[in-house]
């Protein structure tokens, strides 16, 4: 018998040995090398860090709206960019929004385009109206001023505007190398997971200054698996 896990209901694996995945999971290694490590299946493995992901992915919805000083924009994930076509995410390629509220947490999601109607969507379902949002030149997010938020100030990356004065968005620009870095040691991922690991990567990018193992710990204490 497992004995009691106060971590993960009805768990058929025991505490300790739980922890010890739990452990290489705050040490962001993969479920390969986790089950390689433990001795474990590498279905099994596969089946834990899904049910975290999933955990991160609801602790992850509890941090909006966002307000104060904010930085929006969108980035593109998946492969190179297809030969012959061009512009704003030309190729098959995934888009993120992210909202970063500056020096502190960001939240990103996967949205269908980089339209106005869709970006402004997302800022308006994020952000408090108290905000000032900083952004690009991109035309996805002319007016929101018009909905009410305080101030909207713009720069432009082509002319390197983001590294000078306070009309920035390099903590955004942050957060998206630090997930591209990440998310390309999985080799491709399946798009019904994607989410997922999108949402891991969230969570770990605003615990980056804590201790992620303790910080599971105590999600997990409150909420088991």
């Amino acid at each position: 018998m497992a004995g009691v896990n106060r971590y993960f209901r009805n768990a058929k694996i025991s505490e300790a040995r739980f922890r010890q995945l739990l452990r290489c999971f705050a040490l962001d290694m993969t479920a390969t090398q986790t089950a390689q490590m433990t001795g474990r299946s590498l279905r099994g493995t596969n089946q834990i860090f899904l049910r975290l992901r999933e955990k991160l992915a609801q602790e992850c919805e509890k941090n909006s709206p966002f307000s104060g000083d904010l930085e929006a924009d969108e980035s593109y994930f998946g492969p190179r960019r297809v030969r012959g076509r061009r512009g704003r995410g030309a190729g098959n390629k995934t888009i993120i929004f992210g909202l970063l509220k500056c020096d502190d947490q960001v939240y990103a999601e996967i949205v269908p385009n980089a339209l106005k109607t869709t970006l402004q969507a997302m800022i308006r379902g994020k952000a408090s109206l108290e905000s000032v949002v900083r952004t690009d030149r991109w035309r996805g997010y002319d007016g929101l001023v018009g909905l009410g938020f305080d101030r909207h100030l713009r720069g432009n990356h082509g002319d390197n505007e983001f590294a000078l004065g306070p009309n920035h968005i390099n903590g955004i620009e942050s957060f998206w190398s630090y997930a591209k870095h990440r998310l390309v040691k999985f080799h491709g991922m399946r798009k019904t997971t994607f989410h997922l690991h999108l949402k891991e990567t969230q969570f770990r990018f605003n615990q980056r200054k804590n201790n992620l193992y303790k910080v599971l710990l105590s999600i997990l204490r409150k909420d088991p698996l």
